[in-house]
């Protein structure tokens, strides 16, 4: 028995949620989100709360309710209040600069490394050692984090590279003659 699909998403003021078929569409103040839920899960939408419904015989069905659930209730949040992504550069002469659409990295490679800023996500950095990724989709936020870090992931011997802030890299022991 899925425990998530049976918690209530509540909807916060100014998200308005329209519900086609299987389609379901969210909007408020960050934005707007869709997403086409599995046929054998349904929605039911009464004042402010939101609540899953399905067969709760079939295994499958009730994996696809908890699955919408967790989908649903990341788009309310995401329209309302958004998801935000920190890395931390950490190496001698790591830097990172926004510029308009695109992301420039000097990351110890012999070139600079650009990276284009997908639609709905906006990157910010404070400092040069630090980039702040911020929007509404917490999937596309987490991709656009992950694809950054993969310029240059942490090394496990200096720890150089780039790292999320919460993420702790466990340095190795050098080599010993």
């Amino acid at each position: 028995m899925s425990r998530i699909a049976k918690a209530p998403i509540t909807i916060p003021k100014g998200v308005d949620i329209k519900l086609e078929d299987n389609n379901v569409t969210v909007k408020g103040a960050k934005g707007h989100l869709s997403f086409i839920i599995n046929p054998s899960v349904s929605l039911d939408i009464t004042e402010n709360v939101i609540q899953m419904t399905w067969n709760k015989d079939d295994k499958n069905a009730t994996a696809q309710a908890g699955t919408a659930r967790a989908i649903v209730g990341n788009m309310v949040t995401g329209v309302s209040i958004g998801f935000e992504r920190k890395l931390t550069l950490i190496g001698v002469g790591y830097r990172a600069q926004a510029k308009d659409r695109v992301l420039s990295l000097a990351l110890g490679y012999s070139h600079p490394v650009d990276f284009e800023i997908p639609a709905g996500v906006t990157i910010e950095t404070p400092s040069q050692t630090e980039i702040i990724i911020k929007g509404s989709d917490k999937q596309q936020v987490g991709q656009v984090a992950a694809k950054i870090r993969a310029y240059r992931p942490p090394e496990p011997y200096k720890g150089k590279g780039v790292r999320y802030a919460e993420e702790n890299v466990i340095k190795k022991e050098a080599k010993k003659k």
